[in-house]
């Protein structure tokens, strides 16, 4: 065989090769692409999207509350920290009104169980330079003499308010229901919290209010 004709073979088995390799390139079967996030969880970590199971109290927190009539705050610890409720140091918290458009389920996890309540009222004591809330206050209210005075009973049982002094209040007011009062009655810790009820109580009302002061047990 010449050399030229070698040439030639050797060149058509290059370029066979060559053909052979693009067609199976061309078969290929290409991978996926990324897919995009289908969850909160899988989310970028600029999301403002919350997974615990606690409120906070920023702005995207406070307009959930009002949205959902419900709050869980985290005072497990013993104390409501700001940071644990995105607001910086120096806020004071918000005030928390929906009497306009229905009443919140609150929940406050204390250290022995919880502090619960249906209240339109919300509302946080403390300083700029304090890193907690010294206090949660919520509002209680009642239609009628009867619910009220059970709403008291309720609180004697659940968080360990005075009993004794409870039921003299509830006796004298049973006594005279068209009276006037204003009684704190003795503060309960059996949650781990101190939980005071200051009675308002005004029998030519409808409505009947007890404000509730709930802080660090001292």
């Amino acid at each position: 065989m010449t050399r030229p004709t070698r040439v030639r073979r050797q060149a058509a088995v290059v370029l066979l090769a060559l053909a052979g390799s693009l067609a199976l390139a061309g078969c290929r079967i290409s991978s996926p692409g990324p897919t995009e996030p289908t969850s909160a969880a899988s989310s970028s970590a600029g999301s403002t999207v919350s997974t615990s199971e606690f409120s906070t109290l920023d702005a995207a927190g406070v307009d959930q509350i009002r949205a959902t009539r419900t709050a869980r705050l985290d005072m497990r610890s013993g104390l409501l920290k700001k940071s644990d409720v995105r607001v910086t140091e120096d806020s004071f918290g918000p005030e928390i009104n929906t009497r306009d458009s229905g009443k919140i389920a609150l929940t406050i996890a204390a250290p022995n169980g919880e502090i619960t309540g249906e209240t339109d009222r919300i509302r946080f004591k403390t300083t700029a330079s304090r890193p907690d809330f010294s206090e949660v206050t919520y509002f209680l209210t009642a239609d009628s003499a009867d619910e009220y005075f059970g709403l008291i009973r309720d609180g004697v049982q659940r968080y360990g308010i005075d009993g004794a002094s409870a039921e003299r209040w509830i006796s004298s007011a049973e006594a005279d229901p068209g009276d006037k009062s204003d009684f704190s009655i003795t503060s309960g810790t059996s949650t781990g919290l101190e939980v005071n009820y200051d009675l308002r109580y005004d029998g030519a009302k409808d409505t009947q209010v007890i404000i509730v002061h709930v802080s660090p047990e001292a």
